[in-house]
C-alpha cells in the first residue's frame, strides 16, 4: 500500500463487476453483522478455484437511517460464477446457501478514497455527499419517504486489518454511482 494516498472526491466511469455475496435486512445495529460475513464469502471462492478480482465490499441498497438497511458484503470475481446449491465436494468449509452472484452495474461513480477507522467512514460519506451537492451531480438514488434506493453504493476495503493493526492507515473507497 502507497503512502501517497489521494484523499480527494473524483467522478470516475466504472465498468459493470461482477461478484459474489451475502445479502441481509438489517436495522444500524445489525450493519457490523453483516460486516463480519466477509470471510464466509472469500471461504465459499476457494472451493470453486475463484479468485478475488478487488477488494471486498460492502454494498447499500436501500437505506433507512430510522428503519432497515438492505445490504450486501460481497468479492468481486472476473466474472459471475455458475453458482451451486449442492456442496462442492471435499470442500472444508461449511457451505452457504446464502452466497449469490451478482454484477455491480457500469457508470459514472462520485468516488473518493478515506483513510482512518471504520468508524468515521460516515463522517467521509457525508463529506463526499456535500462535495457532489457543491458540483450538481444527482445520484442513482430514488427517495421514498426515509428510505433511499440507491443504483449501487459501495464501500470496498483496500486494508486487511491483519496486516495493517494501526486502523488510522486503513484504507476504504467510497462509490456511489450518478444518475445516467
Amino acid at each position: 500500500m502507497s503512502d501517497e494516498v489521494s484523499t480527494d472526491p473524483a467522478v470516475i466511469d466504472r465498468a459493470d463487476q461482477a461478484y459474489v455475496g451475502i445479502g441481509a435486512t438489517v436495522t444500524m445495529a445489525g450493519l457490523a453483522e453483516v460486516a463480519h460475513r466477509i470471510p464466509e464469502v472469500m471461504s465459499w471462492l476457494g472451493p470453486r478455484n475463484l479468485t478475488p478480482a478487488g477488494a471486498p465490499f460492502f454494498r447499500y441498497n436501500v437505506i433507512d437511517m430510522h428503519g432497515e438497511f438492505e445490504v450486501e458484503v460481497g468479492v468481486p470475481v472476473a466474472s459471475a460464477p455458475a453458482m451451486v446449491s449442492a456442496p462442492v465436494a471435499g470442500s472444508p468449509v461449511t457451505e452457504s446457501p446464502e452466497v449469490h452472484a451478482g454484477v455491480l452495474p457500469a457508470g459514472r461513480y462520485a468516488t473518493v478514497t478515506h483513510v482512518g477507522p471504520p468508524n468515521t467512514l460516515l463522517a467521509a460519506t457525508r463529506d463526499l455527499l456535500a462535495w457532489a451537492e457543491r458540483h450538481d451531480l444527482t445520484w442513482d438514488m430514488v427517495a421514498i419517504g426515509s428510505e433511499e434506493r440507491w443504483g449501487c453504493r459501495i464501500e470496498s476495503y483496500l486494508t486487511d486489518p491483519r496486516s495493517e493493526p494501526d486502523t488510522e492507515k486503513w484504507q476504504t473507497v467510497l462509490a456511489l454511482r450518478l444518475a445516467d
